[in-house]
């Protein structure tokens, strides 16, 4: 996660002494409120049938879910540093929480599917802001000498959400019901937003009146909003046979290059793109923009899949997608020390190709596949994903300039997050194309019909029972040879953005990852 977007500023004279237990109850604090946003990315993704199912829609529309959080805490990064300079990082870091709270909330209580997107943007765009200042502030309130455990306790709160979210999403849907996962946010918000104004008490940052590019927001919301629409009703209008879908795209295609003009061009940018000169810093984006974008997109298959098609409850593909951050968790510590050895990317190299071999081992699943043929890709998978985010953020913050961490951090974010959103509108339109090519063709291909329909009326079902059954047992292999051919592109993708690594010059030995990213 990219956090340098609300920058690093100086110390203000008056700054309260932390120390003792007021120092760790602080920093733990902070680490549960960057807890509780990561969290959200990852719970609503096993309750999407729950919430279709609920709110009567398809499950592909309900992925919009997933997507509007994505792309509207995407939007909102860039401008947390102009946002915290002009009111300050405690006012900004408590407004945000307090709205995320509250639409938290207004998530828990919508009754359609626009109700529920538009209150997720709301969600996301509160919730933004949080995860950069969280560990500003931590940063802050720490000895610099105790920088390095601030940043581990930081860290292991995005390693272990996504871990407890599926399991607690698909926990409160089966037992409870999906309005929970939203209305669970209110009282743990309550309870760090009252802790923080008390310890954080004291704790000022200097002001500036830093002017916001009015020009480049508004193309940036645009041709975002524009080009993630047209990917969402695209499975559901036929793409570019509708007028919608064509004048969506063609916004999202004229808005980009009026915001890539605009920005190359203004003084002060909203975004600064120049630091794509630097060749270190484009090769590291990036391969993380298609590995993270293909690493989440399966986050957010899977979980469907094992519901709509392998009979599991929410909890059970829940528990089954958590394996994946186990591994995450005991091999972390251990990367910084493998970064002194070792070429930094070699190290991002093979833990991007280790998550396409995992890709890969997925091809093999069927209709057949258990419990544990499910999760153990997703166990070995963690020791990928900690083998490759640090050093990659070292790899593209040490390529810029220092004045320019701050810019190159919040681009990395925002490529990451938009990345997310895109892949999963991408591969979930071609798994539901690919599902329904695939019946049509076995359809075609079936052999001995009639006498498996015979055969199932003498055991007691009925000629409409017995059709409607095999319709049900193709439609569910249709499915699975899907997903099996996602997971094909996936791992082919995958290798893609491994080697994408080696176009960036090697990092100095001394690089150490910049404050502000993650």
């Amino acid at each position: 996660m990219a956090s340098a977007a609300a920058g690093n500023p100086a110390r203000a004279p008056a700054e309260p002494q932390f120390t003792g237990a007021r120092l760790v109850l602080a920093g733990f604090v902070l680490a549960m409120a960057n807890f509780i946003v990561v969290l959200d990315m990852t719970i609503a993704n096993v309750s999407v049938p729950h919430i279709a199912g609920g709110l009567a829609v398809s499950n592909s529309s309900g992925t919009w879910v997933i997507t509007s959080y994505a792309v509207a805490e995407a939007i909102c990064v860039p401008l947390t540093g102009w946002i915290t300079g002009r009111f300050g990082a405690v006012r900004t870091f408590l407004v945000s929480l307090a709205g995320f709270g509250v639409f938290s909330a207004l998530c828990g209580m919508s009754s359609t599917l626009g109700m529920l997107v538009a209150f997720r943007l709301g969600q996301g765009l509160c919730g933004g802001p949080l995860m950069p200042l969280t560990q500003t502030l931590m940063l802050r309130i720490f000895p610099k000498e105790m920088h390095s455990k601030a940043m581990a306790m930081w860290a292991m709160t995005v390693v272990t959400a996504p871990i407890i979210g599926p399991i607690l999403g698909g926990s409160i849907s089966d037992n409870w019901s999906w309005e929970w996962i939203f209305f669970i946010n209110v009282p743990i918000v309550l309870i760090i937003f009252f802790a923080l104004m008390h310890l954080l008490k004291g704790v000022h940052t200097p002001l500036q009146k830093l002017p916001i590019d009015v020009v480049g927001l508004v193309l940036l919301v645009i041709w975002v909003g524009a080009f993630q629409m047209m990917l969402d009703l695209g499975r559901e209008e036929d793409w570019f046979a509708s007028t919608e879908i064509i004048a969506l795209a063609c916004t999202a295609a004229i808005f980009f290059c009026g915001f890539v003009i605009w920005e190359l061009t203004e003084e002060h940018p909203i975004v600064d793109l120049k630091v794509f000169r630097h060749r270190g810093f484009t090769a590291a984006t990036l391969s993380l923009m298609i590995a993270f974008g293909t690493y989440f997109s399966a986050v957010v298959v899977i979980p469907q899949w094992l519901q709509t098609s392998m009979g599991y409850t929410a909890t059970q593909a829940g528990y089954a997608m958590a394996f994946a951050g186990v591994l995450a968790v005991i091999a972390s510590p251990f990367v910084p020390k493998l970064m002194q050895k070792y070429d930094p990317r070699l190290l991002v190299f093979i833990g991007i190709a280790w998550l396409g071999v995992c890709a890969w081992v997925r091809t093999y699943w069927s209709t057949d596949a258990t419990f544990w043929t499910i999760a153990f890709p997703q166990l070995i998978q963690g020791a990928g994903v900690s083998l490759f985010m640090v050093p990659l953020t070292t790899i593209s913050l040490s390529a810029v300039l220092p004045e320019e961490t701050a810019s190159a951090a919040g681009i990395a974010n925002f490529g990451r997050t938009l990345a997310g959103a895109v892949a999963t509108a991408i591969i979930t339109t071609i798994w539901s194309d690919l599902a329904t090519t695939n019946r049509a063709e076995m359809v075609g291909t079936l052999n001995g019909q009639g006498q498996v329909a015979r055969t199932l009326q003498d055991t007691g079902f009925s000629m409409d029972q017995a059709r409607g059954l095999i319709d049900q047992l193709v439609a569910q292999q249709g499915l699975a040879l899907a997903t099996v051919h996602i997971f094909q592109i996936s791992a082919v993708a995958l290798f893609i953005a491994a080697c994408t690594i080696w176009l960036a010059p090697r990092p100095p030995r001394n690089a150490k990852p910049a404050s502000g990213g993650h």
